[in-house]
Parts: C-alpha cells; sequence; structure tokens
C-alpha cells in the first residue's frame, strides 16, 4: 500500500470580464459563482490535489513539474488532463486507488449541493466507483483569505493498493 497527500489553494478574484478570475470548477463541476480562481489552467483545485496525492503516493514528479504554469501548452487547460496523466502514471505501476477522502475549503459558495455529482465526476475520471471517493466541504468561519472568500483551498489523502 501507498499513501500520498495531495493540497493546491488558488486565489479568487472576480469572473472576467471583471477581473482576471476563470468560472469557478471544482471536481469537473462549474459552481455559479461571482469569483473564480486566478490560474494558468482551469484552476480546478479538487482535480490538482487529486493529481498531487497520486503523484506524491507514487514518488513522481508533482503537477507543476510536470505541467509548468510557464508553458503556454497549459493555458486554460482541463484539468482532466492532469488528472488522467497521474492515473495511467499509477496503472502502467500496478497500483489502483483503495480510497480517496478531500476537503474543499471554501466560504462560498457551499460545497455540499454539488459533493455528490463531484464524487461521481471524480470516480468517471480514475474508473472506480463512488463508494471509494469522500469529499467533505468546509469554511474557514471567515477567517483568513479562505474564510474571507478570496480563495479555495483543497487537501486530498489516497491510499493506493497494488492492483
Amino acid at each position: 500500500m501507498r499513501i500520498g497527500h495531495g493540497y493546491d489553494l488558488h486565489r479568487l478574484e472576480p469572473v472576467a470580464p471583471s477581473g482576471h478570475g476563470r468560472p469557478l470548477v471544482l471536481g469537473g463541476v462549474r459552481l455559479e459563482h461571482d469569483r473564480g480562481p486566478v490560474g494558468h489552467s482551469d484552476g480546478d483545485a479538487l482535480l490538482h490535489a487529486i493529481t498531487d496525492a497520486i503523484l506524491g503516493a507514487l514518488a513522481l514528479p508533482d503537477i507543476g513539474q510536470l505541467f509548468p504554469d510557464n508553458d503556454p501548452r497549459w493555458e486554460g487547460a482541463d484539468s482532466r488532463v492532469f488528472l488522467e496523466r497521474a492515473s495511467t502514471e499509477m496503472r502502467a505501476r500496478g497500483w489502483s486507488i483503495a480510497n480517496l477522502d478531500a476537503t474543499v475549503v471554501l466560504e462560498r459558495p457551499k460545497v455540499s449541493p454539488h459533493k455528490e455529482k463531484m464524487r461521481e465526476n471524480i470516480a468517471s475520471m480514475l474508473g472506480i466507483g463512488v463508494d471509494r471517493v469522500n469529499i467533505k466541504g468546509k469554511t474557514h468561519e471567515k477567517v483568513d483569505a479562505v474564510g474571507e472568500g478570496w480563495a479555495v483551498e483543497v487537501h486530498v489523502v489516497i491510499l493506493l493498493e497494488n492492483a
């Protein structure tokens, strides 16, 4: 067995044309919000953290090394591409996902109404049952940039087992 931890944080700004924020997408689900992530790709912090958790469990380079933000190929890229690469590397090395546990820290909008769709998307992308994917939504109780609504933060723990 192997365990991996993934983490991502994206600053949230007003969505274009009012600001530099992209539409807010988490786990492949678009959430209606006046702010969105500032990032080189689509800014899906949940998929980024899952990607890093898988790569970490495999002791491979992280998402920033594999998909650098100074490479124009990744400008606006769908984060599914990153997750697919990590998943392919995992399977090629003979590993599969036993379970994935994610915590999304976001003041607003609330994550809870979208959790099941996120779980379904992630399970489908990874080729595993929904019963192996857990997502929790938390707030930062109005403390710091996340709590004030200026950022989204995600933590992921993943357990791999021999396939």
